[in-house]
Formats: structure tokens, sequence, C-alpha cells
């Protein structure tokens, strides 16, 4: 009898671990000394949080700080989460107000260009439905909807996805049991109760609204069945967004709020709530306007010259000037901010240099949040701006959890500044080669690492809008976060062209080691370039070696000590002697083969970053691999002569130490424009 309660102490252990890893939750019955993020009107007023007053065009945003990890552990699919809030509307005494609020699941908490009106203060016209936003939004509007067919009413209730078209709308009403329902006027001025519930397992989405007298309803007003997979990021941040228009406006208050992931959201405590003030009527506010007026007319000329002496001087000086690849770019940081946060680039918090700058660890004042800082250091001011430019215009729009996001930029006099997320593990190369103990990266990080590069990797060849060519695939191009997932970055070479199309570009540009050898003929980049120096990686990795070792004799080529060892019948010799052997034979032989196969000196005989996908997730079996042996010398004799049959031999491999040796064709290595970082 001893056994059993041993077994169910343990699983009893183990279980509320694992439920303790998935919980998070809040409640606010009021919001006195909360620790909101605010952004524009938004603030606590008598332990109610208001989001907007009655003024015109007025927007205000508040979000719960911390970010919610949506997705299971080890799943794709997204948490299941529930939220519960008291709202309550006052329009306009005039007439009815507008324009309404949003309870909305965002990346940021930051909307940057959000506009009012019929926008809520989430979007504007230039990102509105674009999938890049990975925004889930409930919509509670008061007025004619933004799609006139399917909010002609207003006063509805919607939900939304990436952008203010309703994907299941209903006007504003409550069932009374399953069949009967009641009307709700948003803005009676009576608090006002809400439910958002997603079930994660059955991807089914409930929205249930009722006045705050009513016990929450049975059947819910909105049901509908949508996978968020595809919207939710890792992490994404809870909060409110409100505004008004030119002619109709409403204060919106938020009287209390719940949420919690994996479960029920807990219930308010209505007793805690305070009543709304009394607001001044909309003739106080003329009044007060008016007088304001006049007050304003009496310094409004020194205010017109204050600003046309600031235009003067940036004109004269060329400061801040917009040119036309700025316009499209992500969001543009104060230079002032970016200084403090990087506590004025003191050289303590450099945590990176290349050849093209220098990367910064820095704290934003205003959230808190840890950034990498990039200033671009360059000779050639055309040339830097145009690496600059590159950079923004690739991973400003990119989004996978396999490449680092692209938060900003800044461009101040000579000053040229990428934000980055902070990516807390540096390196992958810092990691493979560092002497401190205990930095060792294990087999099974290493495999999950290489696996990731492959994902961002075939997302920038296959399934972005554009074909994205890195060509700087690198080890010190890689970043490892909190998690030790691989993060590809430094996208200043990258360039993008349509699909179908061939790249344009005529330069040979990457670092030595990792560059392919009809980049040395041509100088044309392509997608078999980058799954050239992805092979070289994979090598790398395995191999605990730098693609070349300069040394005073002869210089070390990776590759060829891959293949002498391949030729001595035991390739496993090249392994990372600091793995001591820890390592799964059957993933080590096929990350080894797999690398020779994609660094093949012809093109086309490397596979593509799907079929790469393929064989690391073990859906398809590398060629060289297919009905061998078990074990034994017999397997190593076939492997050998099949790689001599893939043409992969060392008399073929055209490696980096030919490329300074001897010319290529009739170029000679001196013409080559190696840029290396």
């Amino acid at each position: 009898m001893a056994e059993p309660s041993y077994f169910l102490v343990l699983l009893l252990f183990f279980c509320s671990l694992f439920l303790k890893s998935q919980s998070f939750d809040f409640v606010y019955n009021g919001f006195n000394g909360s620790d909101l993020v605010l952004d524009g009107y938004a603030r606590i007023k008598d332990k109610a949080l208001k989001l907007t007053d009655r003024s015109q065009n007025v927007i205000g945003h508040a979000f719960f700080p911390k970010p919610i990890p949506m997705f299971k552990n080890s799943s794709l699919d997204v948490s299941t989460f529930s939220t519960h809030f008291v709202f309550q509307i006052v329009p306009s005494d005039a007439n009815r107000g507008g324009y309404g609020f949003a309870f909305i699941l965002s990346p940021s908490t930051q909307l940057f260009g959000a506009q009012g009106g019929h926008y809520l203060g989430v979007l504007n016209p230039s990102n509105d439905g674009k999938s890049s936003n990975h925004l889930f939004i409930v919509e509670f509007d008061t007025v004619t909807g933004y799609n006139e067919t399917s909010d002609r009413y207003g006063n509805h209730i919607g939900i939304n996805v990436n952008g203010m078209n309703s994907i299941a709308s209903e006007s504003a009403s409550y069932y009374k049991g399953t069949q009967k329902k009641e009307d709700v006027d948003l803005e009676e001025k009576e608090p006002i109760q809400a439910w958002i519930d997603y079930d994660g397992l059955a991807k089914q989405v409930n929205v249930t609204v009722s006045p705050l007298s009513v016990s929450k309803p049975i059947k819910p007003l909105i049901s509908i069945f949508i996978d968020l997979s595809p919207v939710m990021k890792d992490y994404m941040y809870a909060g409110f967004s409100a505004a008004t228009g030119e002619k109709k406006a409403s204060s919106h208050y938020i009287l209390g709020w719940s949420l919690k992931l994996n479960g029920f959201s807990d219930p308010l405590d209505v007793s805690q709530f305070s009543p709304i003030p009394a607001e001044q009527s909309s003739s106080s506010q003329n009044k007060l306007k008016r007088a304001l007026i006049v007050t304003f007319s009496v310094v409004l000329f020194i205010l017109l010259l204050a600003l046309l002496s600031i235009f003067v001087y940036r004109k004269v000086m060329k400061f801040d000037v917009l040119e036309d690849w700025e316009l499209d770019c992500p969001h543009r940081f104060r230079y002032k901010d970016l200084h403090v946060a990087t506590r004025g680039f003191k050289e303590s918090e450099i945590i990176g240099v290349g050849g093209f700058g220098t990367v910064y660890k820095g704290v934003l004042r205003a959230t808190g949040a840890e950034v990498a800082v990039k200033k671009i250091i360059s000779n050639d001011t055309l040339k830097g701006t145009r690496e600059f430019a590159a950079e923004i215009e690739s991973l400003g729009r990119l989004r996978h959890k396999h490449l680092v996001n692209l938060q900003g930029w800044c461009k101040n006099k000579s000053n040229l500044l990428l934000v980055y997320d902070y990516v807390p593990n540096g390196s992958l190369h810092s990691l493979l080669y560092s002497s401190k103990k205990g930095t060792v990266l294990s087999w099974e990080q290493r495999f999950n690492i290489i696996k990731g590069i492959a994902s961002g990797l075939l997302y920038l060849h296959e399934e972005w809008e554009k074909v994205v060519i890195h060509r700087d695939v690198k080890s010190s191009n890689v970043l490892i976060d909190r998690n030790m997932n691989a993060r590809l970055g430094d996208f200043g070479l990258a360039r993008l062209y349509d699909h179908g199309q061939n790249s344009h570009t005529t330069n040979v540009v990457g670092t030595i080691g990792y560059i392919a050898p009809e980049l040395t003929r041509t100088g044309k980049a392509s997608k078999s370039t980058d799954v050239f120096a992805y092979g070289i990686l994979l090598l790398e990795v395995a191999c605990g070696r730098t693609p070349v070792v300069y040394q005073p004799d002869r210089n070390v080529i990776l590759v060829d000590r891959i293949l002498d060892c391949l030729q001595m019948s035991n390739i496993f010799d090249a392994v990372d002697p600091k793995l001591n052997s820890t390592y799964t034979i059957e993933e080590m032989e096929l990350v080894l083969g797999l690398g020779l196969l994609c660094s093949h000196r012809k093109p086309e005989a490397r596979p593509t970053m799907r079929q790469v996908i393929r064989y690391l997730n073990r859906d398809e079996i590398l060629p060289v691999f297919d009905n061998l042996n078990s074990f034994g010398s017999k397997r190593a004799d076939q492997i050998r002569s099949r790689f001599k049959a893939l043409g992969l031999t060392d008399d073929s491999i055209i490696t980096t130490s030919s490329i300074h040796s001897s010319s290529v064709g009739e170029m000679s290595s001196s013409s080559f424009e190696i840029t290396g970082r």
C-alpha cells in the first residue's frame, strides 16, 4: 500500500508544478495605486480607469504591465484565457456620443500611429488589416461602424483580428435563458459588465455582456470558432483602447477588471467600485473652451514665432529631415531617450562590436523594457545610410519567433541607431567558444538552435510576402534568448525581391568561410548562397570550430577536416570534444551529413530550407543515409562512397583557402568586395 501512495503524492506534486507554470491572473476591484501602463489621455480618477473624456479627438490606452505567455508549454496552441470587466460610457448631454472602446491583446503596449474615430485608437489606414499587426480586438462601438455592411446600426459588439473589419458582430444585448434577448444600450450611463472567453482546445471565442445587476447569462451573445495561434505571439499584453472623434465624444471608464490564463476569470467585487463622478455639461465645457481660446490668443503670436524658429533651425541645420525610405518604417525613437537608456552610450553598456557598428544594452525609461541599441558607424555616410535603410526595410516588417525583433530606429545628425529586443544570452559564437566553466552548450541545445535557425531562414526564403536573402548567416549573427532558442539577426546586408524573380545583387558580401563559391564568380546572392552559409554553420555547431582557423604555417579549413575524418572512416573524430561524446549518434550523423550537403560546391545539389526542415524533423531521410547498414565499417564505407558520388570530396570542394590562393575563372581574389563583420 505504500508504493501507490508514494506514486500519488509524486503525481500531485508534478501536476501542481505544471499548473503553476501555466497560471497567470490578476484582479482589479478599482484602480487606486495600480501599476497599469497608461498612454494618451488615460488616467486613474476616483478609483476608476478613465480612458477618454468628452473632448474631441482624444485617444487613451491602458495595459497590464506584464506580458502574458500565450502558448502552452511545448505546444503551438494558444492557452485558454478568460477576462471579465465592468465599463461605463458617459456620452455628451447634447447628443449621442462616440466612438467606443476596445479590449485588445497586443504584442506591445505602444500603438504607434493609431488614430481615433472608427479606429478606436488601435490602428490607422496604413496598417489596418495587416497580418503583421498580431492584434486580437473586441470592440464596443456606439456609432455607425467602420464597416457599414456589418455594423450598420451602431451600438454593437464585434470581434476583430488585425483590423477594424469585424469577423463577427452583434447588436449589444444579452440572453435571458437561451432564446429571449434583451437589448443593452452601451450609453445608458449605467455600468455594464462583459466577459471574453477563449477555449484554446476548442478554438472558440465567446463574448457576453449584461447590465451590472444581471449575473452572467448562460448563452453568450457572440460565439465563433477561430484559431488564434497565427495571431498571437509568444507574449502579448492585455489592455483597453478608447477614442472620440471630431463631432462625437464620450467619457469611457473601466471600473474593474480581472483576467486568468487556463481558467475562468475571478469574479469582481462590485462593492469596492466608486460611482462615476458627475461631469460638466457641454455648455459649461464650451464656456471654458471659449475662455481658454481667448487666453491662448494672447500668446499665439509668440508660439508661432517659436515654431517658425524651430522649423528654420532644423531646415538650415538639416536635422531630422525625413527621406523617402523613412516614411514606411517602424517606430521612430527620440535620440534623447536612447541616450538616456544607454547611459550616454557608455562603454560599460557595450554588448557587441561589429564592422558596421557597436551594440549597447539599454533600458527605456518610459516602460522599463530592456533593449539593444545598434549604433551604425561608417566613414562613408551614404553607404552607412544605405545599410541602415536596408536593415529597417527588411527587419522592420518581419515577425517570426526565430528572428530578432526590430522595435524602431532613430536618425539624428550623423547618428544612425536601430533598436531591437534585448536577447540576454548573447551570440551563438560566444557560447560555442566560451572558455568559462558551465557555459558549454549541450547537444540537445545545439540541435534545437540549428532547427530554429532553419525555421527562420525558411520564413525569409518562402513564407514572407517577399524573398529575403540574409547574405550574412554566421554564428555571431545568431542570438540566444532566455529559453536558449535561436534568433537570427543583423539584416544590414539583406536584400529583398519578389517571389518568382531573381536577385540582382552583383557584389560579393559576407564573411570569409561562409561565402558560397559561386558568389566569387557571379556576385549574385540567392537562397542557395544562404543555404551554403547555413551548411557551414551546421558543421561549426557540431564541431565547435570556426570555418577557418588561421595559423602561421597554414590555414585549417573546417570542411577539409571533416572530409579527412570521413576518409579515415570515422567522421565523429571531427565532433566538438567539449561534448564529451554526449550526443545522439543519429542526430550528429545527420547534422554533419546535412552540413556537407548544404555546403556542396554546386548550388543545384544543395537542398532548399524546406527540405532541410524535413530532414531535421525526420520527415525525410537524407539520401546519404538511406538504406544503410546499422553499424560497423561496412556502413562507414557506404557513407564515404555515397559522399563521393555526390561530389563531396577533398578535390571537389571549393573552400575559403582556394579563394586566397588562386583565381576563380578570370576574376582574381583581389577584386572581390568581401565585407566581414
